[in-house]
């Protein structure tokens, strides 16, 4: 097992074919993240790895590099149908496949491979099309990957490589037995090449690594730790009512651009996205029903700094890849310590460094001695100084959310519903959105 901190090893350095590194280049990358650093050197000898890493350390890099490297350095048998994918990455939420696939047009652009995204809630039959086309590198989250495979509109007989990214969250969302369905439908473990990450390699990560993958190394980066020592933390003790003063006169300070700011409840969401448009802001709330053609458009905005403020339930805090985010808002603390670390991660990414703004109201400071036991240590605080607090806030127009449509609970506020993505193909809804 690999514990290092190395990040001194270059791209150039790794002996990638000219087509890959090509695509290294044009997407800016020269030094080796840790988790690249670790895990590249085994997966490209043809290996199977597990890594622990979170999504902004550069694993997803990692696993792509890999992957193009495999398949061109073992062309596909002559044999093969035009249905049968090469490369298989699962993903266990939309906007994460979503990434991946913007991440591999990038890095694979001067491959030669095909790439289809598949994911539920919208564009069924396109997708559909697409994968019917044929392909050879096939990303998708597992509710619709089983949908299609069931119909036979691909087949992975000839799969040389597969990716398994946030292993933990299929976990959590209940998808393991999904994800068994499809690993047994691979060929056997020693016919091809399996890549496993995790944000933990807790037992049953471990457990399904074991029994799916063939001999894997482990490499194991401390993310959690890392993630905190490069974002300057801060905190401050408003009273409920100084709350939204304090964020604007926050934002106005900052000069919010590509600035998240996290709340524990969709309401919240909400009313906070209404308070800041009304006061000038380029804001919009992004919670668990939100629909996806209007999510995806939402990231997409923001990665593009067309959107200054994304506000988020703890559905946005984990396995979103946003570069540049400047300012991280905890407005409500999380009731869960582990999701503070998630939270602040959006910001310091891929060794940037960044900051995190937290307020410890009546409400919530319950949650801080956790939190600060988890991390390790105290947070530094900072009085409120009276200039800090907005003054001649426009008060919000009531805002009108249309009713969520038959089989959705109206409200969403509690904490269920913001835990993480909506699964979008449990068996027991799969096919409903064709």
């Amino acid at each position: 097992m690999t514990e290092s901190r190395s990040d001194s090893i270059t791209f150039a350095a790794l002996g990638l074919k000219p087509e890959v590194m090509q695509g290294v280049r044009e997407a800016g990358f020269v030094t080796c993240t840790p988790i690249q650093a670790q895990t590249l050197p085994i997966a490209l000898a043809g290996r199977d790895v597990a890594g622990q890493a979170q999504t902004g350390t550069g694993k997803t890099a990692a696993f792509l590099i890999a992957l193009y490297q495999a398949l061109l350095a073992r062309p596909a048998a002559a044999s093969r149908a035009g249905t049968s994918v090469r490369a298989l990455i699962v993903a266990p939420t939309r906007e994460l496949a979503v990434q991946i696939h913007r991440d591999a047009l990038v890095l694979g652009a001067h491959t030669g491979l095909r790439h289809v995204v598949v994911f539920g809630g919208i564009d069924y039959e396109k997708q559909r099309e697409q994968l019917a086309a044929g392909c050879e590198v096939l990303i998708g989250t597992p509710g619709r990957l089983i949908d299609y495979f069931k119909q036979h509109v691909f087949d992975l007989r000839a799969a040389q490589v597969v990716v398994l990214d946030e292993a933990d969250r299929m976990f959590d969302l209940g998808f393991i037995a999904d994800i068994r369905y499809i690993l047994r439908r691979l060929p056997p473990p020693g016919r091809r090449q399996s890549m496993l990450f995790s944000a933990t390699l807790s037992h049953r990560v471990l457990e399904l690594a074991y029994e799916h993958m063939n001999n894997p190394e482990l490499v194991r980066i401390e993310p959690d730790k890392m993630t905190v020592d490069r974002v300057r933390q801060l905190m401050y003790y408003p009273s409920m009512e100084e709350k939204v003063p304090l964020l604007i006169g926050l934002l106005h300070q900052s000069e919010a651009v590509r600035t998240m700011v996290f709340v524990n409840t969709k309401r919240m969401a909400e009313r906070l996205e209404a308070i800041l448009r009304a006061n000038g802001f380029e804001a919009q709330a992004l919670s668990g029903d939100v629909p996806q053609n209007k999510r995806l458009r939402f990231l997409r905005d923001f990665h593009e700094g067309k959107l200054a403020v994304l506000i988020a339930t703890d559905v946005a805090s984990r396995g979103l890849h946003i570069p540049d985010v400047s300012h991280v808002f905890n407005f409500d603390l999380p009731q869960d310590a582990p999701d503070y670390v998630h939270r602040i991660g959006r910001t310091a990414r891929a060794g940037a460094e960044g900051d995190a703004i937290s307020f410890a109201c009546e409400d919530t400071a319950v949650s801080l001695p956790d939190i600060e036991s988890y991390i390790g240590h105290k947070i530094p605080y900072a009085p409120i100084a009276p200039e800090l607090l907005a003054t001649g806030i426009v008060s919000a127009p009531h805002a009108h959310r249309p009713h969520p449509g038959p089989g959705r609970r109206p409200g969403g506020g509690g904490r269920r519903g913001q835990r993480g993505s909506r699964p979008e193909g449990s068996r027991a809804r799969r096919g409903r959105g064709r």
